[in-house]
């Protein structure tokens, strides 16, 4: 088992955070999906005093995705993995600035916060590869018109107002002889990249989401759902008429 806490500094508020992050969400959603893959949104509604969430958790927004990854993933992986094992099924309950879901614990037991390995992520200064890099992603350069906010170069961490910082808890059990310490590193390399890119986004894309209510971000992700749904399909169409040729 590894355990990762990754912790992410943001020149933003809590509240511009939610607004932010759902957002970004939204759209990073549509370039992960065409083909036959990607994102599924199954259910995306509101839920009050859920009884696996404790008291914390009163109401919010509970999510059920389905994630079609079988080009994302190692090809040693796609020869062992049976047909299925490659969709990832989360339900999320989200009580904004808290969030639970069925792979995310953030309460952990003391045994357990002894195993963890604290990753500190900085959006302006660590590096990404090239294939992620985007010059208009790049909070280095970016400077936002709606806010003044930007470019996080040097030591900006130390500098900026507003700050806050994003705590990802990530547990990874695969029980599997012979591949479990290989699919765990894995797992938890692919994680410190999605967090670094996505915060990167979440940043860059300030001044498309600055301003936005949250009735607004539902009627995003309503619009954003049909969109996942119809690029998902049309790959699957286009596929089973190549194979029927």
């Amino acid at each position: 088992m590894l355990i990762k806490e990754f912790r992410v500094t943001l020149p933003l508020t809590v509240d511009e955070y939610q607004v932010a992050q759902l957002y970004s969400v939204a759209e990073a959603s549509k370039n992960e999906t065409g083909g036959g893959e990607g994102i599924e949104v199954l259910k995306n509604e509101p839920f009050s005093d859920h009884p696996l969430l404790g008291g914390k958790y009163h109401k919010g927004q509970y999510t059920y995705k389905i994630y079609h990854l079988a080009s994302k993933v190692p090809a040693y992986i796609r020869l062992m993995a049976p047909k299925g094992a490659l969709e990832i099924h989360e339900e999320a309950w989200n009580a904004y600035p808290y969030c639970k879901t069925v792979i995310t614990v953030h309460e952990l037991p003391p045994e357990k916060l002894k195993q963890r390995e604290v990753v500190h992520i900085d959006i302006g200064n660590d590096p990404v590869s090239t294939g992620d890099y985007k010059k208009d992603e790049d909070p280095s350069l970016f400077k936002s018109e709606k806010t003044g906010r930007g470019p996080l170069t040097g030591k900006w961490i130390e500098k900026v107002d507003p700050v806050m910082t994003c705590y990802k808890l990530v547990t990874v059990e695969f029980k599997w002889f012979g591949l479990q310490t290989r699919v765990e590193n894995f797992i938890q390399k692919s994680e410190r990249r999605l967090f670094t890119t996505f915060h990167r986004q979440v940043f860059c894309w300030m001044d498309r989401w600055h301003g936005l209510t949250m009735e607004d971000i539902r009627e995003i992700e309503e619009k954003t759902k049909e969109e996942l749904d119809k690029q998902r399909n049309v790959g699957q169409v286009r596929g089973m008429k190549a194979d029927g040729d």
